[in-house]
């Protein structure tokens, strides 16, 4: 799963709205805020197993990380457009519509998108 494409297609949407790559944006960078902040919370003051609890919200929180910078790379002008040019944005809603859900496995978009950027290098 590419998560540079991912936060793509997820900030294109359907119709290519222009507000919607600023929710997009807004949702990426509270889930890694808010996240850290709840896992936190959770840690400092729950039970033991609470804290089991807090660690797998921090896990989540950190996979906002990597969105949240794919998002801010492309919500510069022609950015977006740029990094969907040429493909069929309607599949790839498809595909990731259910993929998106593995934000929810502590830290695999974070292990994924180091993984592309190696890949890149390469």
């Amino acid at each position: 799963m590419d998560v540079r494409r991912l936060a793509a297609v997820d900030m294109y949407g359907s119709v290519g709205a222009p507000w919607r790559r600023w929710v997009i944006l807004a949702e990426f960078l509270l889930g890694v805020v808010g996240g850290l902040a709840l896992g936190l919370y959770v840690i400092l003051l729950g039970a033991a197993g609470q804290v089991i609890f807090g660690a797998w919200v921090l896990g989540v929180a950190v996979n906002y990380a990597p969105l949240s910078v794919h998002a801010l790379r492309l919500v510069a002008p022609g950015a977006l457009e740029r990094e969907l040019a040429g493909v069929d944005v309607r599949a790839q809603l498809r595909r990731y519509t259910t993929r998106q859900f593995a934000v929810l496995v502590p830290l695999l978009f974070v292990v994924l998108d180091l993984r592309q950027r190696w890949k890149d290098r390469t």
